[in-house]
């Protein structure tokens, strides 16, 4: 148990600095001049350098263990905010995104390899999944409106510097705080699978298909954290409006996450459900005169928080707990290329087309695609 509430807290860290910077990444831009379009490459890029970090990761957690890979990603995020503070023109803030983009890739395969391999019942791992998902939200509740508080308060500089060194700081907490059994069991059964797999198969034993589920979710959110920021035009005093709007967002999750009895529903229905919640949520954006935006992005929110640890639990149960660093670094690889497809569309359609629209088109489609009846689980490995 102290090793996940370890784990929990490096993750709260980390998406705590992620959420942050919501609110504020784009107002930044501006202020350095660049133009809707470009702040979707720079949204998506962030996104697609997270591919060749997913690929490593998922090889490396399952050969080697998580510490090293959980120690390196925050340091390394830390480093490039604090690079970050110092920008002057939007190409450099391209790059460090880009950066920033590969090293995090590192951290949730690592982190969810590492949670999956502290029990094999399956409620247990579901409980874990939701932990995860209750140290996201909690971390995502506060993070904009902090965020877009110490950017009025102090600027962007010290505030991109502040959470650089918050960064740091967990990760060298990390260093000497992940060890014990726990770590010693994973690298166990981590090299058990790999010897054990067959060296042909790029895929872990999930269908190509599920894959659809974190890509086209990670899409319609990329389209949001895009959009959402630009409601009141991209100023810098709708800062802290949009920070609370995220945080609304956030405290959606959090009620669905705290639903402990949505975990005897399966996995795969509460997937659907969420997925279907989530669509209507984008088509309700697409007329802010008839339904109150904070009400919409509420219930998005708690659409959100049925949807993540469903599809972590769906995966986990589905491969039967065989290769979990693999399983997991495929989902986030799927949910990059949602989180690149998604912003740089929108950037591009921003002046033309609704991009909460093209969300909820994207969100239906996926739900006509997926099969009817889900695939029956492997048998757990049996642990003595």
């Amino acid at each position: 148990m102290k090793i996940a509430i370890g784990l929990y807290f490096f993750m709260f860290i980390a998406f705590f600095d992620l959420h942050a910077q919501y609110p504020i990444l784009t107002p930044f831009a501006v202020s350095l001049g660049a133009a809707p379009a470009f702040i979707g490459w720079m949204m998506g890029i962030y996104a697609l350098t997270h591919l060749p970090g997913n690929l490593i990761a998922g090889h490396g957690v399952d050969k080697y263990g998580s510490k090293r890979y959980v120690v390196f990603s925050l340091i390394s995020a830390g480093i490039v905010l604090l690079l970050q503070a110092h920008v002057t023109a939007p190409w450099q803030l391209l790059v460090l995104r880009s950066i920033s983009g590969f090293v995090l890739a590192f951290l949730s395969p690592a982190c969810l390899a590492l949670l999956a391999s502290l029990s094999r019942d399956a409620v247990t791992q579901g409980k874990l999944m939701a932990g995860h998902g209750v140290t996201h939200t909690l971390a995502s509740v506060l993070s904009p409106a902090v965020g877009a508080f110490l950017v009025k308060l102090a600027g962007f500089s010290l505030t991109f510097q502040s959470l650089g060194w918050l960064l740091i700081s967990a990760g060298l907490l990390a260093w000497f705080t992940i060890r014990g059994k726990a770590v010693e069991m994973q690298l166990e059964v981590s090299r058990a699978n790999a010897a054990a797999a067959d060296n042909s198969s790029l895929l872990p034993g999930v269908p190509l298909v599920y894959y659809l589920l974190p890509l086209g979710v990670a899409c319609s959110q990329g389209i949001l954290f895009f959009e959402l920021p630009l409601h009141d035009g991209g100023s810098s005093e709708g800062i802290l409006h949009t920070g609370i709007y995220f945080s609304i967002l956030s405290l959606g999750s959090l009620v669905t996450l705290g639903m402990l009895f949505l975990h005897r529903v399966s996995p795969y229905l509460r997937a659907l459900g969420g997925v279907l919640l989530l669509a209507l949520c984008f088509y309700g954006l697409t007329m802010p005169e008839r339904i109150p935006m904070p009400v919409v992005l509420f219930v998005m929110g708690m659409s959100k928080g049925i949807i993540f640890p469903a599809i972590s639990s769906l995966f986990i149960e589905v491969s039967g707990g065989e290769r979990m660093g693999s399983v997991f670094s495929f989902q986030s690889i799927a949910m990059s290329l949602g989180s690149f497809i998604g912003p740089i569309v929108a950037g591009q359609l921003h002046l033309t087309f609704s991009p909460y629209f093209l969300a909820f088109v994207v969100l239906m489609l996926l739900l006509i695609t997926l099969p009817a009846n889900r695939r029956l689980p492997k048998q757990p490995i049996p642990v003595d």
